[in-house]
């Protein structure tokens, strides 16, 4: 299988090796981080989900994202429940705007303040 990681500028063009639905080599990355990015992407994909949500009374939306990834599989259940929710301001950077999102026990803040 040949990914390219996403980790940092450079995109390395991965070769990952699979067995049974276990990585047995990672070839083509330049760093350590290539190889651990091709690992979790092979065996359980995630990502960071970043997004914009209005504010109720508001003009200016609210950037948010997760404080860490999540499932790939549950991005589209998280924007699902991002776009549910009703929150006013003022709300603070890292204040938590949805707590255990999708059932992750991952939490998503605000990326900002808006008063």
């Amino acid at each position: 299988m040949e990914l390219i990681c996403i980790n940092c500028p450079v995109g390395c063009r991965l070769q990952v090796a699979l067995q049974d639905g276990q990585v047995t080599a990672v070839t083509g990355n330049q760093c350590k981080r290539g190889e651990t990015y091709a690992r979790q992407e092979c065996v359980d994909p995630r990502r960071v989900v970043t997004a914009v949500i209005p504010l109720v009374g508001s003009r200016t939306p609210l950037s948010v994202k997760t404080c860490a990834p999540i499932p790939k599989d549950k991005v589209f259940d998280c924007m699902a429940e991002l776009g549910a929710l009703k929150i006013c301001s003022p709300i603070f950077m890292g204040e938590v705007v949805k707590s255990n999102i999708c059932g992750t026990n991952i939490d998503v803040v605000a990326t900002k303040t808006v008063k």
